[in-house]
């Protein structure tokens, strides 16, 4: 491995890559149709109390982490990656030094953008619908919904969608997004079972949560507008604070431009008069100075000698 390449890497780079940001495409609006009606399918099965509930309630009574205990430890610690703390940390930790070396804001303020849509529509699904989860619940068989609940959708799953998928979402490369959508999978597929093997939600919760992650990311097209605005003021402030955005073109004054300096005006510390008088700001060139108005002065014309002074003969010995 040659390490100029690698250091290479870690420097900043001369200007943004220019690389275009995702759009709206007619793939994308039918997956999110899509993912949308599986979203409302999902409710409605568990609102009525469906083969969906029945199913939850069988792998509720199995208990997953008492039929393979040894899994336990494990598992436990997986669970973290969906957490929203720790993922949001280390996930900000890599788009920021990528926001860095590539000059551009684009990265983090995606990012902060799909955990404010996550966590707005993902907290409004919880608190609207209020489910109980399976260490909670209170009657066997029944729906547990509209009680005190937050666990329908699971934030962990759509969670470990969104904060993993970020990074699919953000990839420069076909080879690297193809890459990083496989990750990112796993660890939401994984963390999805994970919460189900440990009794802290049902099935349907996993479901759903899958789903309100995923439509968080396709809707982030719709979005990317208004983040490149929300960089271009950012930039704008930036560069106000350091004084780069001053207007160009502009001079300053005449009255306060700097007055050349005589040679031998300053000699061994002592400050001389120059022999010219200063410039008098307003006045013509070949003016003449204040006080001097009414004197004529002849200056010599280019091309003609300047008349020589008579010489008178000097006479030798006394004179009286």
């Amino acid at each position: 491995m040659r390490t100029d390449r690698f250091l290479a890497r870690l420097e900043q780079e001369q200007q943004p890559p220019n690389v275009p940001a995702p759009v709206m495409s007619r793939t994308r609006v039918a997956l999110l149709s899509a993912t949308l009606g599986f979203y409302a399918v999902i409710v409605a099965a568990v609102w009525s109390t469906s083969w969906l509930v029945r199913l939850d309630w069988q792998v509720m009574l199995f208990r997953p982490y008492k039929q393979w205990p040894g899994m336990h430890a494990f598992l436990d610690y997986f669970v973290v990656l969906g957490q929203r703390g720790p993922t949001a940390v280390l996930i900000a930790a890599w788009l920021g030094w990528r926001s860095w070396r590539q000059r551009t804001l684009r990265p983090l303020l995606v990012m902060a953008c799909a955990l404010l849509l996550l966590n707005v529509s993902v907290g409004a699904a919880k608190l609207g619908m209020g489910r109980e989860g399976p260490h909670y619940a209170n009657v066997i068989g029944s729906n547990e919904m509209f009680l005190t609940g937050d666990i329908f959708p699971s934030g962990h799953t759509a969670n470990a969608v969104v904060t993993w998928g970020i990074l699919a979402y953000l990839a420069t490369t076909p080879r690297a997004r193809r890459t990083l959508s496989v990750i990112a999978s796993v660890f939401a597929l994984g963390v999805g079972g994970t919460t189900v093997y440990l009794g802290t939600h049902w099935v349907s919760d996993v479901l759903l949560g899958w789903a309100a992650g995923l439509l968080v990311l396709l809707a982030l097209p719709w979005f990317e507008p208004m983040i490149a605005r929300v960089e271009s003021r950012v930039f704008a402030l930036r560069d106000r604070l350091r004084g780069d955005a001053a207007p160009r073109g502009t001079l300053p004054p005449a009255d306060v431009a700097p007055r050349p300096v005589p040679a031998g005006a300053r000699q061994g510390g002592e400050e001389t008069r120059p022999r010219t008088e200063p410039a008098v700001a307003g006045a013509r060139p070949g003016a003449a100075p204040r006080g001097m108005a009414g004197v004529h002065m002849r200056q010599p014309q280019p091309g003609r000698p300047h008349p020589a002074r008579p010489e008178y003969p000097v006479r030798s010995g006394n004179t009286r």
